[in-house]
């Protein structure tokens, strides 16, 4: 048998550009699919962990989409403050279990910085690696990935950045000091900088020139006058899904966003892109199903001689037709090779590419039960591009091409 690949070895390579070709549309063709499933699967399973815990994002009217995506996310700029006495309302509704806010608005170099409370990080179950969460305001907890990227350590100083780009103006007067790193979640909150409502506050006092230094109010007047950015809610009970986001959107100013909703309209929008890509995989493989049936068949034409002496020293029918089959059979094993390495590859470039835009999360290292398939793809593609050559080589006459004219 072995003898029988390195036949069918040399055989495929003896007209290279015609390999080649056949290898380079199977390779892409599998290499297509499997990129499709490694970037829809990541997206989906990011967007189930992001969701976790959180039924209603509220925010100021605008766009539901934006809401969720600035809020949820952090893909997006907000679509403006409500006041914070909407967090003391939301709390008392009797259908609400749980409600975080959020203050946006500063950066950390593309990271963004939310000021929120401890309850945040419960949404997500993050935990410490090193030293304590905030205690006082303009202490910070960063993300396992910003720590990462921008290299700060416990005890260090950061000034934010107003905006989401690293080219937003400076809070160069009022610094941050890191007081704790993150241990990594796979969730949104790595790619956060985290602190307390009152530093966001503060900053902004200042940065807009506000009476930062005026005399003291009492809570009543201090909730008031404060502005956060989001509240993200869990609900008590299914009931809940049907009357609280109404109640929010005849609220003056405020706008309720499902992230089951919109974010079943955002997998939409990528399922039409990806169902482009896996036409145009499907497309590329039947191309290439089909140049690999006519370069074999004409192979099997061109080799009669060999076939027919094979023959003659006493190869069955079966071993010669099997000649074919493995011809057909290594190109489909390099090509599921090659292709799965592909896809692969391609899936890590753009997950770095994503990666310094801070946005979703995506590596090549992620492996998809559906990639299972693939070699069965090829194979069975590499099955039926021989068939016919195969049988051809198995219906050879021998007699006649001993009698055929030189």
């Amino acid at each position: 048998m072995s003898a029988l690949i390195r036949l069918a070895w040399r055989y495929l390579w003896a007209q290279p550009l015609t390999a080649t070709l056949n290898l380079l549309l199977l390779s892409l063709g599998l290499a297509a699919i499997s990129f499709v499933l490694l970037v829809s699967e990541q997206i989906e399973a990011g967007v189930r962990r992001d969701l976790a815990g959180i039924d209603l994002v509220v925010g100021a009217k605008g766009s539901p989409m934006q809401i969720m995506l600035s809020g949820v996310f952090h893909l997006d700029v907000p679509t403006g403050n409500i006041p914070l006495s909407t967090l003391k309302t939301l709390r008392a509704q009797p259908l609400v279990a749980r409600a975080v806010p959020l203050s946006l608005g500063d950066s950390l170099r593309g990271f963004r910085i939310v000021g929120t409370e401890v309850s945040y990080l419960d949404l997500y179950g993050a935990s410490l690696a090193q030293g304590q969460l905030w205690q006082a305001p303009l202490q910070a907890v960063l993300g396992a990935e910003v720590a990462q990227r921008t290299g700060l350590a416990l005890g260090a100083e950061f000034a934010g950045s107003h905006g989401l780009g690293e080219q937003g103006d400076a809070h160069e007067g009022d610094a941050y000091t890191v007081t704790g790193i993150l241990k990594p979640t796979g969730t949104v909150i790595d790619r956060l900088v985290l602190t307390d409502l009152a530093s966001v506050w503060q900053l902004h006092e200042a940065h807009h020139g506000s009476a930062a230094d005026a005399a003291p109010e009492d809570e009543a007047e201090e909730i008031a006058r404060r502005e956060i950015t989001l509240i993200l809610l869990s609900y008590r009970s299914p009931l809940a899904a049907i009357s609280l986001p109404r109640w929010v959107n005849a609220q003056a100013g405020l706008q309720a966003s499902a992230p089951a909703l919109e974010t079943a309209r955002l997998l939409r929008l990528v399922g039409t892109g990806t169902d482009v890509m896996r036409g145009f995989a499907v497309v590329l493989l039947l191309a290439a199903g089909l140049s690999v049936w006519v370069a074999l068949l004409n192979a099997v034409r061109a080799r009669q001689a060999d076939l027919a002496m094979m023959r003659m020293l006493g190869a069955p029918p079966w071993r010669v037709a099997a000649l074919v089959g493995l011809e057909a059979a290594i190109l489909a094993a390099l090509a599921c090779v090659i292709g799965l390495a592909l896809g692969h590859g391609l899936c890590a470039v753009l997950g770095q590419l994503l990666a310094d835009r801070q946005s979703l999360r995506l590596t090549g290292a992620w492996f998809s039960l559906w990639e299972l398939s693939l070699p069965l793809v090829a194979a069975s593609l590499a099955l039926l591009a021989s068939a016919w050559p195969a049988w051809r080589a198995y219906r050879l006459d021998v007699s006649d091409l001993l009698q055929a004219p030189r």
